[in-house]
């Protein structure tokens, strides 16, 4: 199938723009073929304008004539077939099967919101009869449900071009909800995203689905996407991506004179504390779990664990010399582009050249070109606590390891952590006595709790938390993954005094 390198706008297509980029190889080390019109101010206007008309009509529509159009999105993306898979591929370099998982995962997230919303439960209704005769006040008759917010602009991931990009969970759980989704689409995967885009309005035209609930924009500079989030009829954002772009975004969305809801996920390096009885009884089977979540994926996930704690003592120190050991047979890796390889090289070699720390594991052989090799540093509790450097994420198979004085200290660290998506603790029951208080301070910091286990890979189900505390994201009472990311692009309202029989024409 041609990719199609111009903006959809609504049904249409459009390239009224004189700016043009093209996607990357990082396999072939080349730009990819199809070149891409970055959207215009009109462009964007004309899109929002689109979905701004589209919402009445959409949130009207009963959440099984939504879910078909969510199963027929699923349906095109397959229908896709290997054309998507061969595009995934050059724009990123992963491999075939990472391509097919995300794949996958996209489907599968299209289908679970299609099943939640067959019927209006997820809205949780709650409805109170009036008690006329109640003294010295009568009651009025009380019903609260859960409406949509109206378009809702979605940024797609650098590290995610199905699952969390075009259909990927944002869109698909604002769609479900009955908002308009505008898409601005990733300039590294934009080919994918086209892909996509097609996929999505072929499902919109064969299920009926006003024009306008869903655009796709193009663009490599940054104006446009301030532009969008600052549009009076964007009722909502959601974003995946670095802290840098998502707090930029989160400011322009403050200066409006109307804020609103901005959910982002944008920086979490993960901490894992192995505590002494776990390091002496389960010394390497901890280290070749920790080794493989490391380099998974080129350490291109946001749960990459980029933070071990561990207490100073001999079982540690032959604790660390394994994990060196098993991290210098990984082979070198590449990352899906260029810029990402730059920022990963620049970050580590910045904390591993600041006083005091050491570098446990860093390949010196020739590394080939656009390839990286995993990294680990060490320091100690002390450097940690006076210095919050320390605590920014390197996108890649970077960790650091703190090395603490005893459990007070491991604590301290642990305490003085920012918010994150994950945390973890690998302990046996020898240690389990000690662990209160560490429990304790790691669950102010984190979203999802692990014990012994690493943060890769996250579960798509209704027990799912991806979320925490900033600057992990911008609001940790919501998770972006599973049924309740939904609830995002909703609000509760309260109707008093309504017939029951008016009751479909309010929801």
């Amino acid at each position: 199938m041609e990719i199609i390198g111009k903006n959809f706008i609504g049904n249409q297509l459009s390239a009224m723009g004189n700016v043009q980029y093209k996607t990357f190889d990082p396999v072939k080390n080349q730009e990819n073929k199809t070149v891409f019109t970055e959207a215009t101010s009109a462009e964007l206007e004309e899109a929002v304008a689109l979905a701004d008309a589209a919402f009445p009509i959409y949130r009207k529509m009963k959440g099984v004539q939504r879910a078909a159009f969510l199963k027929a999105i699923a349906d095109e993306i397959l229908n896709l077939g290997d054309d998507l898979i061969h595009t995934y591929r050059s724009e990123t370099g992963l491999p075939e099967d990472r391509a097919e998982g995300e794949r996958g995962r996209t489907i599968f997230q299209l289908q679970l919101f299609a099943k939640l919303i067959e019927s209006e439960d997820w809205r949780n209704n709650i409805s109170e009869e009036a008690m006329p005769e109640r003294t010295p006040q009568p009651k009025p008759s009380l019903f609260k449900t859960h409406i949509p917010l109206g378009p809702i602009a979605v940024f797609g991931a650098s590290n995610f071009p199905l699952a969390y990009s075009t259909a990927g969970g944002d869109t698909a759980s604002a769609l479900a909800a009955g908002c308009p989704v505008i898409v601005k689409s990733h300039p590294m995967h934009s080919g994918t995203g086209a892909l996509v885009a097609t996929a999505i309005l072929k499902a919109a035209q064969k299920t009926g689905i006003p024009n306008g609930v869903f655009s796709n924009l193009n663009s490599k500079s940054h104006p446009l996407s301030h532009e969008l989030v600052k549009h009076p009829n964007i009722k909502a954002v959601g974003f995946t991506g670095s802290f840098t772009g998502g707090s930029a975004l989160q400011e322009s969305v403050f200066k409006r004179a109307e804020p609103i809801p901005f959910f982002a996920e944008m920086s979490s390096i993960n901490p894992i504390a192995l505590l002494p009885g776990a390091l002496k009884e389960k010394q390497d089977e901890i280290a070749k779990k920790i080794t493989a979540s490391i380099v998974l994926g080129t350490g291109q996930f946001c749960t990459q664990p980029g933070l071990l704690l561990v207490i100073a003592d001999k079982k540690t120190d032959e604790f660390i010399e394994t994990l060196g050991r098993l991290l210098s047979k990984m082979g070198q890796q590449g990352m899906i582009h260029p810029d990402l390889i730059e920022n990963y090289l620049r970050q580590s070699e910045k904390l591993n050249g600041l006083k005091g720390s050491i570098v446990v594991q860093e390949r010196k052989d020739k590394i080939q070109d656009k390839q990286v090799t995993p990294k680990l540093s060490q320091i100690s509790g002390e450097q940690f606590l006076a210095n919050p450097i320390y605590q920014e994420e390197v996108f890649g198979p970077f960790s650091l390891l703190v090395k603490c004085k005893n459990l007070e200290e491991l604590e301290q660290v642990v305490k003085s952590l920012k918010g994150q998506l994950t945390g973890g603790i690998f302990a046996q029951p020898s240690d389990y006595e000690l662990m209160d208080p560490l429990v304790t301070a790691f669950q102010s910091k984190v979203g999802r709790f692990l014990f012994n286990d690493v943060p890769t890979g996250v579960e798509v189900s209704a027990a799912m938390t991806h979320g925490g505390p900033f600057p992990s994201t911008t609001d940790s009472r919501f998770t972006a993954v599973g049924p309740a990311s939904i609830y995002r692009w909703v609000r509760p309202i309260t109707y008093q005094n309504w017939p029951e029989d008016l009751f479909d024409k309010l929801v």
